[in-house]
């Protein structure tokens, strides 16, 4: 029988970290422990209160489900009794680790996945002012792709600032939903001149269609407009790419196939995450193999990791292991 633990974590951040929405000084996550003998899944969540949820909701959720797991509920069951978010993320990451622990097998065997490589994620500068993030950009300048935090109002002020002192990086932007439609097309010319390759969420999610008759020469990527497969049919033609975040899909057993459908659609793929520790990142490594733009710095934001986190080289990540997930 699978016994059940779930345990709310504050892990503090290096430094504040802004985006347009605000400024947080720690990362609240949610840990997920299952037991059945001696074997032990874990998973980790972000509960994010821009998507209505709070440590209180998420924690809810979970135990709400502690009779059905008791019972034998599994990740094809847990689709349908539990809705995407960061709770059901959580679980369903526990309990993969879980199978693998019992099988012997790692995760990416039991989905019949090549082995996992290493991969290289972006480095994230929060919002701040040009000097400031020019700085950030300044300490980081050998790394091989940025992204940065925008938000509308001098933002190509920003970014000129950060070209200037990382003159060889790659660089893509994050909006969070901070601009007008106004601003999309002159920005979008002016951020491909600076080198920009990809606009993340520029407008609020619901008021993004006009982004079908927007020219835009720098791909637009959908975050909080894409959560799961079932927004996609709506995002092709207004957007590129989409960016797959397991606490949005409610784990990866929704993110593997909505990496695939957003394939079959002929979008791109970001992988991308909340700040969490290296548990979060962990699962999501395996859907960011192949994907144009991989978004898994959480621990590097961290003023420390947990115990047996992921490896970073750089900007370099390492595949997990066993340790601490799958």
């Amino acid at each position: 029988m699978v016994d059940l633990s779930a345990v709310h974590e504050e892990w503090p951040l290096a430094a504040a970290f802004s985006i347009s929405r605000g400024t947080k000084t720690a990362s609240h996550v949610v840990v997920v422990t299952l037991r059945d003998g001696d074997a032990v899944g874990h998973g980790e969540c972000v509960p994010y209160p821009h998507y209505g949820e709070t440590v209180e909701s998420v924690l809810a959720q979970i135990e709400s489900l502690r009779g059905a797991l008791e019972g034998g509920l599994d990740n094809a069951g847990l689709q349908t009794s539990l809705a995407p978010g960061a709770a059901r993320n959580a679980l369903d990451c526990a309990l993969w680790d879980l199978a693998a622990k019992k099988a012997g097998k790692p995760v990416w065997s039991l989905l019949d996945l090549p082995p996992p490589e290493p991969i290289t994620t972006v480095y994230t500068i929060g919002l701040d002012t040009p000097e400031k993030m020019g700085a950030v950009a300044r300490e980081n300048a050998e790394r091989p792709i940025m992204k940065l935090k925008l938000t509308g109002d001098g933002d190509l002020e920003r970014v000129a600032a950060i070209r200037e002192n990382a003159p060889r990086t790659k660089f893509v932007v994050d909006a969070n939903e901070g601009w007008s439609p106004d601003m999309v097309e002159p920005f979008s010319k002016e951020l491909a001149a600076l080198g920009v390759t990809m606009i993340e969420q520029p407008l609020p999610a619901g008021q993004d269609a006009v982004l079908a008759e927007l020219e835009h020469p720098v791909p637009i990527c959908a975050d909080e407009s894409s959560h799961t497969r079932k927004e996609l049919a709506d995002l092709v033609g207004r957007y590129d790419m989409v960016n797959i975040k397991l606490d949005k899909t409610g784990g990866l057993t929704e993110a593997l196939l909505m990496k695939q459908a957003a394939q079959e659609a002929g979008m791109g793929i970001m992988v991308g995450c909340m700040v969490g520790t290296s548990l979060s990142m962990a699962p999501a490594l395996l859907v960011a193999q192949g994907a144009e733009v991989v978004d898994q710095d959480g621990p590097l934001l961290l003023a420390r990791d947990r115990q047996h986190g992921l490896t970073y080289s750089g900007s370099v990540i390492s595949p997990a292991a066993s340790e601490l997930w799958g």
